[in-house]
């Protein structure tokens, strides 16, 4: 598995390092008759430091001599009727890649926050304007009530502030329960620990399906095949580790693939399951 996990994940990295000009670091997907669009705004070497009780061992089996990549995205869907972007990202290179897709900031309907870290929500807001300005933002309630009260962040507070009654909370559902729709064709997914109100979104258009989730892993090598390892950033660790357990158990036994932001180009693929963890097959 070791193998199947590296070669996949260090594919990605290559493409990654080829981009040559703005409209390039899109990966497009096809999920029924909804499209998405991966857009890759930063690519830079990971750092497996981050991970928390992961001996030399562990990282000489799974992470290359000469290192790997570490990417940042964020999702464009494009549904029948609306626009819709998984995260903003730090808000630095999206645009261009928005409108080469034929989209531009404006036309974005929709926001879907997995949960609130500038590298996240960086492009709701710049000098004080929303930078979507016709969108409604969507977050789970948990974790607006965390970052805007609970232990405030000026980023998350400005970010939202920007769009004031069009930030609309909900309560992602427990996998396991029945999901509901919250808005047509997305499906909100509670996957803890990362944040206190981390969540998942499930796309669905007909027999088709795919999970969109944000920080649930940042070193895909380990994480992959050693989900009970979890990082530093997460700030419940071992909640983290059950979460993102049950999400790969999940998508593995559903078939579903999976894509998220810190997943190297092209970002979606397929979860299998072995004795160990879980591997991953990237989508040609």
């Amino acid at each position: 598995m070791k193998n199947e996990v590296i070669i996949g994940l260090l594919l990605g990295s290559m493409a990654i390092s080829a981009f040559a000009s703005e409209a390039d670091g899109i990966f497009s997907y096809r999920v029924g008759l909804i499209e998405v669009h991966m857009l890759v705004e930063r690519q830079n070497p990971g750092n497996a430091g981050i991970l928390v009780n992961a001996d030399a061992a562990m990282l000489a089996q799974y992470i290359p001599e000469n290192g790997f990549m570490h990417s940042t995205s964020v999702f464009l869907i494009k549904t029948p009727g609306q626009n819709i972007l998984v995260d903003t990202g730090f808000g630095q290179s999206i645009f261009g890649k928005m409108s080469a897709l034929g989209v531009e900031p404006d036309q974005i309907d929709a926001v879907l926050i997995t949960h609130l870290h500038g590298d996240h929500i960086g492009g709701l807001q710049r000098d004080g304007r929303p930078l979507f300005p016709n969108a409604k933002i969507y977050l789970s309630a948990r974790e607006k009530e965390y970052f805007t009260v609970t232990q405030p962040n000026q980023g998350a507070v400005m970010g939202l502030a920007r769009y004031g009654n069009n930030v609309i909370t909900f309560d992602p559902a427990e996998i396991g329960s029945t999901l509901h729709e919250l808005i047509p064709g997305i499906f909100p997914i509670a996957n803890y620990g990362h944040t206190p109100g981390h969540t998942a979104y499930l796309v669905e258009s007909g027999n088709s399906r795919l999970i969109i989730a944000g920080d649930f892993l940042h070193v895909a090598l380990v994480q992959f095949p050693h989900p009970e390892i979890s990082a530093s950033y997460d700030m419940d660790q071992r909640e983290a580790a059950v979460s993102r357990r049950q999400l790969l158990d999940y998508a593995a036994r559903n078939r579903i693939p999976i894509g998220a932001m810190h997943i190297v180009y092209p970002g979606i693929g397929l979860v299998g399951s072995s004795a160990e963890g879980f591997s991953f097959t990237p989508q040609n």
